[in-house]
């Protein structure tokens, strides 16, 4: 397909669904074959399109904060799976969300193999402290989301200084804030981890103003700034 055809197909696919505001999602596949692993048996590719509504949180998780617990699950190795591949890999995701919805959390904290931080099991990290923000480098094994690009837009445009370095549980524990970023889940707060409160238990100012201007701009322009990440 062009890039025009899939276009159109994608336009299409939302007229058919009568969707105005939702989530779409292009998955493109081998194509049929057998069920062996080699991919030159599959002759065509084939291209799904989805498009629904989608929404990971309710809307009082917004205000009031989510709470994390880290998971024994690790990311997979970087070296192993680029994270740059957006891929339907996700056993390792299901695994660690399974470990959050037995600790009774609402998301999971997935470190890599050298103890530090990664990403949770759908949406990247962000971590506040003494009014800078920190996230995850790629290296770390985290998706270079798109939602997580915009939050770098908006730091630079509140003059927010945003780097990425490193991050262990502890810098975590310590934060005066903490978010997490994901198409679905947009910008939502982190306030408890591991049973520690982060800061004060509530979503702090950085994180509200973050919130703010990314609807803002996802809800003042006409189209969609995101697709999927």
């Amino acid at each position: 397909m062009t890039m025009r055809d899939m276009t159109e197909a994608v336009l299409d696919t939302i007229r058919q669904n009568r969707l105005r505001d939702g989530y779409i999602r292009l998955l493109v596949t081998r194509g049929v074959g057998n069920l062996g692993l080699n991919p030159a048996q599959c002759k065509y590719p084939s291209v799904i399109i989805i498009a629904a509504t989608i929404a990971l949180y309710h809307e009082s998780f917004y205000r009031k904060g989510l709470t994390i617990v880290t998971c024994a699950t690790r990311r997979s190795n970087p070296a192993a799976l680029n994270p740059a591949v957006k891929s339907l890999n996700y056993l390792n995701n299901v695994m660690a969300r399974i470990e959050a919805n037995l600790a009774g959390a609402d998301e999971a904290l997935m470190l890599n193999d050298a103890g530090n931080v990664a990403e949770c099991t759908a949406d990247n990290v962000f971590i506040i402290k003494r009014g800078q923000v920190f996230t995850p480098p790629i290296t770390a094994g985290a998706l270079r989301g798109i939602t997580r690009g915009i939050v770098f837009e908006i730091a630079g445009e509140l003059g927010i200084k945003i780097s990425e370095i490193d991050i262990t549980r502890h810098d975590v524990f310590v934060a005066d804030e903490c978010f997490l970023t994901g198409t679905a889940a947009e910008i939502v707060p982190v306030v408890k981890a591991d049973g520690r409160l982060i800061g004060n238990g509530k979503p702090g100012p950085i994180t509200t103003r973050t919130i703010a201007r990314f609807r803002e701009m996802t809800r003042e322009t006409g189209t969609p700034i995101f697709a999927e990440s």
